[in-house]
């Protein structure tokens, strides 16, 4: 997969993650990875703790999420 934000540019970079908001896949120079803020509702996805014991959604909140620069900036005017 290549950086959907390179490419855009032209260049041709290789993906190192996914946003978590858009999905788009980013290089290191085109992602952010910070703790973002508590977010309401659920995550669609359900966690497993380890050996079949679930998560609380309360036990993600605090884990580095990686975000494209356009989605942080977003995230960062509305909070």
């Amino acid at each position: 997969m290549k950086c959907f934000e390179c490419a855009k540019n032209g260049k041709d970079s290789d993906t190192v993650a996914v946003c978590i908001i858009c999905g788009r896949g980013v290089c290191k120079d085109h992602l952010v990875r910070e703790e973002t803020p508590v977010w309401e509702g659920e995550y669609s996805i359900k966690l497993k703790c380890g050996m079949g014991i679930s998560c609380d959604y309360k036990d993600v909140q605090h884990w580095k999420k990686v975000l494209c620069i356009p989605c942080h900036e977003a995230l960062k005017e509305n909070y």
